[in-house]
């Protein structure tokens, strides 16, 4: 991770300075002379550990046993081969004679995560780096070096960036979703929330594009624009739609000229709540102000998506409501016609 470009103040908590003593059993040979790794162990843990065997009462106090060695045992390694396991048999067998004891150093202390060990690795980014390209890279990194007994798994910041775009998609959608439900039971059709929706790419596509003219990342507060963006392009749809089924249930206009009247009547109000909207958003897209350069990618996105939506929702949207009106009545006369005829009989 040093040598990775990008990142910078590369530590890691696995201090391996403290002296331990390892004690490798040679299993085939306890076996042998009639013990198990289990007495081994429990022989170490009785010398060496803190077993309570016992517990004395007192009148005011209460006072616990604890099996342990000699305190002048305790401290140096050699004395391991004082220490004797008592097979079945009842021999007494040395412990040097069944494992093999050597001293090396290990971790000053065990960071647990999750009940397990971990280890953890933390890092700065340099500047002109973003989160959002450090963590692949570490992925990559992760899985050349580490073997498949360790997991790789992201804390603080990197957890909260992962967490926060895990389940940002669903949000998007949800929120199309409910969008169209409300429209559909506003207007009683399932036709009309379709053609208001029907911005929505080209509102996507600017900001995109904004986002990648200006090198700025898909972060956390460019998706909130997103989703924003997609209540501030519909409501250009829902004054051309809402004027043009008005045209066409009261006055019998057909659905080009009724949405044609829609283009034209609506014109000012859909320019005057876009520029609202464009003048209340370019100073968060400028970055102007204390720490405007985190917010910059949601006014990049609201800005590049009105801009882009503005141009082409004027055009687009009146078409796709001439052919899905179209499509709807053809449709409705198809099913009138067998009933027409079935009445007639």
């Amino acid at each position: 991770m040093r040598s990775m470009s990008g990142l910078m103040d590369v530590t890691s908590d696995l201090q391996l300075r403290n002296p331990q003593i390892r004690v490798e059993m040679n299993r085939d040979l306890i076996s042998t002379l009639g013990l198990s790794a289990t007495q081994v162990e429990t022989a170490l843990y009785n010398s060496y550990g803190s077993r309570q065997v016992s517990q004395i009462y007192a009148p005011n106090n209460q006072y616990q046993v604890v099996l342990q060695v000699a305190p002048e045992f305790q401290t140096e390694p050699a004395a391991l081969s004082l220490l004797h396991v008592r097979s079945r048999t009842g021999n007494l067998v040395p412990l040097n004679s069944v494992a093999q004891v050597r001293t090396d150093y290990g971790p000053q202390a065990i960071s647990h995560v999750g009940q397990l060990p971990a280890v953890t690795i933390g890092f700065n980014l340099q500047e002109g780096t973003s989160l959002g390209d450090a963590v692949p890279l570490l992925k990559a990194a992760a899985a050349e070096t580490l073997p498949a007994s360790i997991n790789l798994a992201f804390q603080g910041t990197a957890q909260v960036f992962q967490s926060s775009l895990s389940g940002i998609g669903l949000v998007l959608v949800m929120a199309i979703v409910v969008i169209y439900i409300v429209l559909g039971i506003l207007y009683e059709s399932f036709t009309h929330p379709l053609t208001i929706l029907s911005g929505l790419p080209s509102a996507a596509f600017g900001a995109l594009l904004t986002l990648l003219l200006f090198k700025t990342e898909m972060s956390l507060y460019a998706m909130v624009g997103v989703i924003m963006l997609v209540g501030l392009v519909k409501k250009n749809g829902i004054m051309m739609v809402d004027f043009a089924v008005e045209a066409q249930r009261k006055e019998g206009k057909t659905p080009a000229d009724a949405i044609h009247e829609a283009c034209v009547v609506r014109f000012r109000p859909i320019m005057m709540t876009t520029m609202a909207a464009l003048v209340g958003t370019l100073p968060i897209a400028v970055g102007y102000g204390a720490g405007g350069e985190v917010r910059q990618p949601l006014g990049l996105a609201v800005v590049g998506g009105l801009l882009v939506s503005q141009f082409l929702t004027l055009y687009i949207t009146p078409v796709y409501y001439v052919y899905i009106e179209q499509a709807r009545q053809l449709l409705g006369s198809r099913k009138a016609r067998p009933a027409a005829v079935e009445s007639a009989a």
